[in-house]
């Protein structure tokens, strides 16, 4: 992962493939370690001479067509809304990146990040919606979900979300009373849970309140995971930014993220090696449990019931069920999730408006913003073949 960050950020003369391992590949590779070893000059070009007329072996492109550079992807953003109880009532908003990333696009698969993401949004959605279907267990706050592209891409799509509720939406959640925003990042691994904000929440707070019920569901039924505050003011002066949440924090609505990473310029974040091999099931399961809970507690005052360990909501039917989460899961990594393909691709295609069907099968007031990337944002990733990329000097800027 550490080699592939460092290529990302290189600028070659000549495209470069990736391909996954396998017995065939490997076999070349040892003929061409042969042909090397029987020269003593051992340069590079007659190895590969000799590579071709001796043993046939070719690396062929397809794409016969001119390569044009990938300018004019959509990324699409959902949301939806779970109504609560009562007039002028506070928002919270649940929030996920769906895209990922990697050294090529067709092997980014994307499982840890951000795949946990959306597995826990997704499925907290499912169990919240039992409790909003009930008048008499319908708390007094709107629960407002989105799924938002682009988040590979400086999290353009929530950029673009954020300024068409504020800025041109005559009425908006986001206009009111937001209590705060919790973007879900990178949870399908380790023993922390690290809370990323740009400031540190005032005491009383709405976050402070809900961050100390998160610090009471860990303590009471999980202390063997650590949890811990990470303070990162917002740069004014760079053009990108680390989290989610510091594009809520950018417009005055205060939120954070939630991650088992402590470090935002991770490999992990942006890796074709983030395959469902990095993912730990039980302790994404155990995290979506501790978001769950801690959500019940402040919305619900569940503070006065007893502690966490004894006031368990998320448990019976209410639980969250480990073959929809493996499921969901499988579903999310069956096809590479880069922004470059996700409106290109029948399957890829396929794969948002599933995502879509999820949020209306729960949730009310369903939309589906679709936005044009800025300009500065162009695309420059050129796809010779399933398996290839171009020079990536394109990233500096989105980077």
């Amino acid at each position: 992962m550490v080699s592939e960050s460092k290529t990302l950020l290189k600028e070659t003369l000549m495209p470069v493939y990736v391909a996954p391992e396998d017995e065939q590949l490997l076999y070349m590779y040892e003929e061409v370690k042969q042909a090397a070893a029987t020269r003593t000059s051992s340069i590079f070009i007659r190895v590969l001479r000799s590579m071709i007329t001796a043993t046939a072996f070719q690396i062929l492109v397809s794409n016969n067509a001119p390569i044009k550079a990938i300018t004019d992807n959509s990324i699409i953003t959902l949301e939806g809304v779970l109504p609560g109880t009562g007039e002028d009532v506070p928002t919270i908003v649940i929030t996920a990146h769906y895209d990922s990333y990697g050294l090529a696009p067709w092997l980014s698969y994307g499982a840890d990040s951000n795949g946990s993401g959306v597995t826990i949004l997704l499925e907290l959605a499912r169990l919240f919606q039992k409790l909003y279907s009930s008048s008499s267990t319908r708390p007094p706050y709107h629960l407002m979900f989105s799924l938002t592209g682009g988040g590979k891409y400086n999290f353009l799509g929530t950029k673009r979300w954020i300024e068409e509720n504020l800025d041109h939406a005559e009425s908006s959640l986001l206009h009111d009373n937001v209590a705060f925003v919790l973007c879900l990042d990178t949870l399908a691994s380790g023993d922390e849970l690290h809370m990323h904000v740009s400031r540190p929440p005032k005491p009383e707070s709405p976050m402070h309140t809900f961050i100390h019920h998160l610090e009471e569901v860990v303590s009471s039924r999980f202390p063997w995971v650590k949890v811990g505050l990470v303070h990162k003011k917002i740069n004014l002066v760079e053009s990108t930014v680390a989290w989610e949440h510091e594009r809520y924090s950018l417009r005055r609505i205060p939120g954070f993220t939630l991650s088992h990473l402590e470090d935002p310029k991770s490999e992990l974040r942006g890796s074709i090696l983030d395959t469902m091999s990095q993912v730990d099931f039980r302790k994404m399961k155990r995290n979506g449990i501790i978001i769950a809970e801690a959500l019940a507690q402040y919305m619900y005052n569940l503070s006065d019931k007893g502690s966490p360990k004894d006031v368990q909501v998320f448990r019976g039917q209410m639980e969250f069920q480990d073959s929809r989460m493996s499921s969901l899961m499988s579903f999310l990594t069956s096809v590479p999730r880069a922004t470059q393909l996700l409106d290109k691709e029948p399957s890829h295609i396929l794969m948002v408006n599933s995502l879509e069907h999820e949020f209306k099968r729960y949730l009310q007031q369903v939309h589906r913003h679709n936005f044009r990337q800025d300009k500065r944002y162009h695309m420059t990733v050129k796809t010779y073949s399933k398996y290839s990329i171009f020079p990536t000097h394109f990233l500096h800027k989105l980077f």
